[in-house]
């Protein structure tokens, strides 16, 4: 019993597969071509050690703590990792007497802040005067919009760069890495079944540090073999706790379920629109392409007959921006049953269209002269600007000025339906148009 506890106590805990194989270079970093490709800005101030004060923006799991422990290989400074979750204003302050004091001897202090949003803006605002006198080159990392969530005046002397979600392509290359690598399950031959990869980086959905976390179960979990282990699709399931929903965000099936959503709120059917947005969200879809397409349906299938239609749309894009899954599903909820029980009408789709199609057949039609400007002498004597009629200087607000080129005259796009709000907005337009008509007369 001595000696099994004794081995047990001596034993050394392994670290998580993520902080193993977590990049110590910039060419090992994956993702964020953005920032990190050749003759890129954040590139080249990592390589000519000349990092400014900087925060990190982006959703979890996509780089922001790994490019500070990058920084910290590569800069000639002493890097402090502080946590937003476990300090408090003790302990800023004793940080920052440190680096005032490393300041005196020539020596540079950057400080990491992770989740820098946690903080109050009270709390950040004790960074500030040693940033401003450089004691400290700040680096904060945050999944919160820092507009809202860092103090203004410490955000204006950081340099936001903006992190990206991985692509499913970035996942599958560190799940690939962590299956070959040494540091990861390169010694303990893994097998996995065709598509089991894929289908961990679907459920990843951008996050590297859950796509490893993921795979380290079910390696873990998986099938002893004579010399490794055997990973299989229900093995991932059962970690995931997810059923294989048949879903690839770029096959035909992520066509055909955003489909079955779109056309289920054109049908008016909330119950049908609910199941293909829980059937697209549990898969892994991203919930801003979503929030997208809603947006987009507000306006092309509810338009005028309910205008705040949009407003809701932005808004759940709005929220789903903010707080990401899950979190964000009842959002899109929101935003999907309100669609689906709003009037409808494509009068401002069709409006478009029709006029669209005019527009590349006349492209080359000219501006009447009376609604063109005419900022310059010259083009005021050339006709620009002559006969137009300023609509508020009128007791009805409107005048008989023609907007439409000659040829074009009398032709209407916009025809509004009898449904919601439009009915009362079509009966708008008619005056509108009866008025000018008896001007004609």
């Amino acid at each position: 019993m001595d000696e099994q506890l004794s081995l047990f106590d001596n034993a050394a805990l392994p670290e998580p597969l993520a902080a193993r194989l977590r990049p110590k270079t910039i060419d090992e970093v994956v993702g964020q071509q953005h920032l990190l490709g050749k003759g890129m800005l954040l590139r080249r101030m990592i390589e000519q050690d000349a990092v400014s004060s900087m925060i990190f923006w982006g959703p979890p799991g996509v780089g922001k703590t790994t490019l500070a422990t990058v920084i910290a290989n590569q800069t000639r400074s002493k890097f402090i990792n502080f946590s937003a979750v476990t300090s408090g204003i003790k302990e800023i302050r004793e940080v920052m007497k440190e680096a005032d004091q490393n300041r005196t001897f020539g020596q540079r202090t950057l400080v990491f802040v992770d989740e820098i949003h946690r903080f109050n803006k009270a709390q950040q605002v004790a960074f500030l005067p040693f940033v401003e006198k450089g004691s400290i080159i700040l680096i904060g990392a945050t999944t919160e919009n820092p507009s809202f969530e860092v103090n203004g005046a410490l955000l204006s002397r950081c340099k936001v760069f903006v992190l990206k979600g991985l692509t499913e392509d970035d996942i599958l290359t560190l799940i690939h890495r962590a299956i070959e690598s040494p540091a990861g399950f390169g010694n303990q031959n893994v097998e996995m079944d065709p598509g089991v990869d894929r289908l961990i980086a679907a459920f990843a959905n951008g996050d590297a540090r859950m796509a490893l976390s993921t795979l380290e179960m079910a390696v873990l979990n998986g099938e002893q073999t004579r010399t490794g282990f055997h990973v299989t699709k229900e093995i991932v399931e059962q970690c995931t706790s997810k059923k294989s929903l048949l879903y690839d965000k770029n096959g035909e099936e992520h066509y055909n379920l955003i489909s079955a959503l779109h056309k289920s709120m054109r049908n008016s059917d909330p119950d049908a629109a609910v199941y293909w947005l829980a059937r697209m969200l549990e898969a892994g879809e991203d919930p801003l392409y979503v929030a997208r397409r809603v947006v987009r349906f507000a306006s092309e299938d509810v338009g005028m007959a309910d205008s705040r239609a949009l407003e809701i749309a932005v808004a759940a894009y709005q929220a789903c921006h903010f707080i990401g899954m899950p979190e964000c599903s009842v959002h899109l909820t929101h935003a999907v049953v309100y669609m689906s029980l709003a009037p409808k009408s494509n009068a401002l789709e069709i409006a478009y269209m029709t006029a669209r199609e005019d527009a590349n057949k006349m492209l080359a039609e000219p501006v009447p002269m009376q609604i063109r400007n005419a900022p310059t002498g010259l083009m005021k004597d050339l006709g620009y600007g002559k006969g137009y009629r300023y609509a508020h200087d009128y007791e009805e607000k409107i005048t008989d000025m023609k907007c439409l080129p000659a040829s074009l005259e009398g032709k209407e796009y916009y025809i509004p339906t009898n449904q919601g709000l439009e009915e009362k907005y079509g009966e708008r337009l008619r005056q509108i148009k009866a008025w000018k008509k008896n001007r004609e007369q």
